[in-house]
């Protein structure tokens, strides 16, 4: 190599960051030790990407756990804590829950963000998120992704935003007042939230 005039790449080593860890660690999972058995006990949260025009845009979701009702959510060109704060607080605005929320999601930095986690503190709720890793333990929002996104995304082309806001409002309203859900008797979850009231 030496004759040839090269040089051998270093590959980089990498280093555990346990600063970064306790980061992403910092809100345990409260739902182990919580059994939903009412609306407003424990909100859950996530962000999936869907396609405009060969650009990926984010949509941030807040479903309330107990019925399966989509509370609120956010779509935004950029993935971040603004985005899944827009969507907590168009959650906020349709519903006022009492101290004790808990509100559950993934470990990334989009809810672990000092923006988001100070907007959970001020309303008085508690933050939970899954271990990582573990999908399972955030079951109902990747369960309505993969619903929303057979249901509508795939084959789907959109022009461009306003088309896919479109699209997104309409399957909401459709999936909180007619989809039936098995878990809730079959019944809507607007239907359940009537019927357990």
């Amino acid at each position: 190599m030496r004759a040839a005039g090269l040089r051998a790449r270093v590959v980089r080593m990498y280093r555990a960051n346990p600063h970064l860890h306790r980061f992403y660690e910092q809100h345990p999972n409260r739902l182990w030790q919580t059994r939903v058995r009412r609306v407003d006990q424990v909100w859950v949260g996530d962000v999936t990407y869907l396609p405009v025009k060969g650009r990926w845009r984010f949509l941030a979701v807040v479903m309330d756990r107990f019925s399966r009702r989509l509370l609120g959510w956010s779509l935004a060109r950029v993935r971040n804590t603004r985005l899944t704060r827009a969507a907590l607080d168009s959650a906020m605005r349709l519903r006022r829950p009492g101290p004790g929320l808990i509100f559950h999601s993934d470990r990334g930095s989009e809810y672990a963000g000092s923006g988001f986690r100070d907007r959970v503190r001020s309303l008085g709720a508690l933050q939970s998120s899954t271990r990582g890793g573990a999908p399972s333990d955030n079951a109902h929002m990747e369960s309505f992704f993969h619903s929303f996104k057979a249901e509508l995304v795939h084959g789907m082309v959109f022009a461009d935003d306003a088309q896919l806001r479109a699209c997104v409002r309409r399957y909401v309203r459709y999936y909180n007042h007619r989809r039936l859900h098995s878990s809730l008797g079959y019944r809507s979850p607007v239907e359940y939230e009537r019927w357990v009231a």
